[in-house]
């Protein structure tokens, strides 16, 4: 049933007038880690190349991984979003290939914690914060295939270490 509803949404791809659904999935570089991300963005196409849009994000990023012979060490955040965009393609009848760019603003939910496994879970204190911030993005989007990339700035966030203090 999503796949289906995917692809009668994407069907209707720059057609004014028109719903069109997105589910990115990504990959987030991180220092010394990893990180991921998933989002889902309904959006309504306002002209043949112009679209406006709500982006639901969830990302989640393990970073400054540390290990010795008696601890592992991380940090840890995890974020959510919720994003109004707009879109706009430089879009020429006939062709497959479209390029794109974009942006949005919205609210960013941030939550960090600074993981130490020589302690127990009770002394876990993570800084959670909201903030508003915006994102900037570009790509092409080639038949059914959309390749982009996206900035998030959002600003500064706590991240509090064991005993409670900002780092």
């Amino acid at each position: 049933l999503a796949l289906l509803t995917l692809a009668v949404a994407h069907s209707y791809s720059q057609e004014k007038g028109k719903f069109r659904l997105g589910l990115d999935l990504g990959y987030v570089p991180a220092s010394g880690g990893v990180g991921g991300l998933l989002s889902l963005e309904p959006k309504f196409n306002i002209k043949d190349n112009m679209n406006v849009g709500l982006r639901f994000g969830i990302t989640g990023i393990v970073k400054d991984i540390q290990e010795s012979s008696i601890t592992t060490t991380a940090k840890v955040s995890a974020n959510s979003s919720f994003t109004g965009t707009y879109d706009y393609y430089f879009h020429k009848s006939g062709s497959d290939f479209v390029p794109y760019i974009g942006a949005g603003v919205g609210y960013y939910s941030l939550a960090n914690v600074e993981v130490d496994d020589s302690t127990s879970s009770e002394d876990i204190n993570p800084a959670v914060t909201g903030e508003m911030g915006a994102l900037v993005r570009a790509g092409f989007e080639w038949g059914k295939f959309r390749m982009g990339v996206e900035y998030n700035l959002v600003p500064d966030s706590d991240l509090e270490n064991l005993n409670g203090d900002k780092v």
